[in-house]
């Protein structure tokens, strides 16, 4: 029989001839205990040899998957990034009179929901549909305003799109309409090709055409399913994107809220208090700060009362609807018109004209056109999907992403052939339709509804209605946009992600909004750049009394193995972060050495690099040729120290490549192990135990 001793050498390899693996040294012993020393040995080594086998026994060898075709693994691949929701499914397996019904009810999802429709249902959307549309007139004449539009522009733009997206849309709670940070953002790029005042009638065109194509942007990203691009702007960017965009809105708000006539066209906020606080002495009109003061103090009273008392939301909803009666009956009944009040004077009467001859599809507006109308597209798809998500999940229902953007797009590109500018899911309305107790998009219908009797009956009314009370309007809207505790709970999770938010915030505020987005935009690819670029590597530790091996920074109590070091790799190795990967890991390996060489511990022998952080989650979850390549490059150079390379549960797909570039041939299929206690165990099992 094999000596136990040999025998555990010769498969583990990696310990120099009487090191303590198996067997006590019987040398440099007293001859009189030499024989119970001996009997005392073999029976270690029996058992040793015993827990060995056992051992042995149970280690499972990494898999390699089976070769699949290549135009099947292409089309899964496709089907996987472009159809993970599976579209399709409900249509298996259905005749075909069956699926023509499941398409139109995929296009114009009211005809499913609209069979279980019922008058609880209807009695729900109308009470939220006349109260959202109380909301939306006082609004929509504001924000037409900030666009540098007719205030009948809003309105029509809360006429059509809102039939078409209840059509269309699958949310059941969000609320369709023109908002402030589209309409600002529309009307300061507009403004940069056509200026309003001298040129109104181009303004217009370039405005339906910028509509036209914002539309057909959302269409094509939902029909191609791409929406996941718009994922690419982060949450925090977003969040201080909103708030300075807030910001600006509401101190180009000061223009009627103050009366001031000579205002700057810029909309950073060095101009913009330059402008206020230079006409101070002659051009501020007391009359009017009054008027937009008292009634700004109302409506943030009644924001505040709706905030406090889940009860009482309609009070906010209601509220600028009262004070845009109050206020056009008090400048009526004391003709402050007179006394340089500034008011909106006549809004046309009827509903939407056709606007089809007005797109340009021809000339050099079309390309400033199409600039302007994806920016604006995107912007406001981000915007309507966020708001669908949370209202969604909060009723625990699914949200189509990709027919939103389909029904989204459609709408815009119906809007810009009636005369409407962009619209898109409003949050204020849509959390008052939510509370309001709307239980489908009916509530968008009544709302359209009661749009269009405005337009037909109630447009003269608002010839009174001072400027200053729109512009108290828009303010008191945009301060819910201001979040400042989501922007602490970013600095708290994530300095990035805090830089994200603060640059693009100061890029509103201090630039104007065109920049800000491009600086939103800039710092969300940088940070996934830095991600992918620079992954996280992590020294492990087995955790004490498990065989579980886990980071030491995380786990202090873990401690290393001697003679071994483990790292672990938490990204994809690809030819961008391949160079840095085998650099970080010489690195650790370089500052390793230099520890235990000064604590006089054993020297490294092992290198073993963890692809996964638990056997069901991959981290190294792809490698392409540069990776391999890297890894080739960290073998040679870990050959040259006498150190061995070992990889530590591969997935699937790293295995595939490592079997197909031959890698795992270089560094012999016995040096790839399923898990790091089994690579560990195998490497230098003693240590293990006494770890």
């Amino acid at each position: 029989m094999k000596n136990p001793r040999k025998w555990q050498e010769s498969n583990v390899g990696f310990n120099e001839p009487g090191q303590y693996l198996g067997s006590l040294l019987i040398s440099d012993m007293d001859p009189n205990s030499c024989s119970n020393i001996e009997a005392e040995t073999k029976e270690m080594d029996v058992r040793s040899l015993s827990a060995s086998h056992q051992h042995l026994q149970y280690l499972h060898k990494v898999g390699i998957p089976p070769k699949q075709n290549l135009l099947r693994e292409f089309t899964a691949r496709v089907k996987e990034t472009l159809f993970a929701d599976d579209p399709l499914r409900p249509f298996k397996d259905q005749p075909r009179s069956r699926k023509l019904v499941l398409g139109i009810e995929a296009i114009f999802p009211i005809f499913e929901w609209g069979r279980s429709y019922n008058w609880r249902k209807f009695r729900g959307d109308l009470i939220a549909g006349l109260t959202i549309a109380s909301l939306c007139i006082p609004q929509d004449i504001g924000y037409a305003r900030l666009a540098n539009l007719a205030p009948q522009y809003g309105l029509y733009s809360s006429f059509v799109p809102p039939l078409i997206y209840a059509f269309m849309g699958s949310s059941r709670d969000i609320a369709i309409g023109p908002v402030a940070v589209v309409s600002l953002l529309l009307g300061s790029m507009l403004s940069n090709e056509i200026d309003p005042n001298q040129n109104e009638a181009e303004y217009l065109r370039l405005a339906f055409t910028a509509t036209f194509f914002a539309g057909i942007t959302q269409v094509t990203l939902g029909f191609l399913r791409l929406g996941f691009l718009i994922d690419f702007l982060s949450h925090a960017a977003i969040i201080g994107f909103m708030a300075g965009a807030a910001i600006t809105i509401a101190l180009q708000q000061l223009k009627g809220l103050l009366g001031i006539q000579k205002f700057t066209k810029k909309t950073d906020i060095i101009s913009v208090m330059r402008s206020v606080w230079g006409s101070v002495h002659h051009g501020w009109n007391w009359q009017t700060i009054l008027i937009g003061v008292s009634f700004l103090s109302f409506l943030l009273l009644t924001k505040y009362i709706g905030k406090k008392n889940k009860k009482f939301f309609w009070v906010p909803a209601i509220a600028p609807l009262i004070s845009v009666i109050l206020s056009t009956f008090f400048v009526y009944i004391t003709h402050a018109e007179k006394k340089g009040v500034q008011i909106v004077k006549n809004i046309e009467k009827g509903i939407n004209p056709s606007s089809v001859n007005q797109i340009y599809f021809t000339g050099d507006y079309l390309l400033k056109g199409l600039k302007i109308g994806v920016v604006a597209g995107m912007i406001a798809l981000t915007e309507a999907v966020a708001i669908g998500r949370t209202f969604a999940s909060m009723k625990d229902y699914q949200l189509d992403g990709n027919k939103e953007m389909v029904a989204l797009g459609a709408m815009n590109i119906v809007g810009s052939l009636t005369s409407c500018y962009v619209a898109t899911g409003s949050f204020s309305r849509s959390a008052v339709n939510f509370m309001s107790g709307c239980e489908t998009a009916v509530s968008n219908i009544i709302m359209s509804c009661v749009v269009f009797l405005t337009l037909e009956f109630l447009t003269p009314l608002f010839k009174y209605t001072p400027n200053a009370i729109l512009a108290a309007i828009i303010i008191s809207a945009v301060v819910g946009l201001i979040d400042v505790k989501a922007a602490v709970l970013v600095w708290k999770i994530d300095k990035f992600d805090f830089v994200a938010c603060l640059g693009a915030f100061l890029g509103v505020v201090f630039a104007s909004v065109e920049i800000g987005l491009l600086i939103a935009v800039i710092i969300s690819f940088a940070k996934i750049l830095l991600q992918v670029t620079r992954p996280r590597t992590a020294i492990l530790g087995k955790v004490p009394r498990t065989n579980v091996y886990r980071n030491i920074l995380q786990y202090p109590e873990a401690t290393k193995v001697p003679g071994v070091l483990i790292v672990r790799v938490d990204s994809a190795i690809y030819f961008s972060n391949s160079n840095y990967v085998k650099e970080r890991i010489l690195r650790w390996l370089m500052d390793e050495e230099e520890k235990v060489k000064a604590a006089c511990q054993p020297t490294i022998h092992f290198l073993i690099v963890e692809m996964s952080r638990k056997t069901s989650q991959t981290a190294v979850t792809d490698i392409d040729t540069s990776g391999i390549h890297a890894l080739e490059e960290l073998h040679r150079s870990l050959e040259k120290k006498n150190i061995q390379l070992i990889l530590a549960n591969p997935g699937p797909v790293v295995m595939d490549k490592l079997e197909a570039s031959k890698f795992a041939n270089l560094i012999g299929d016995d040096k790839i192990f399923l898990t790091v206690a089994d690579a560990v165990s195998s490497c230098s099992p003693k240590l293990v135990e006494n770890v």
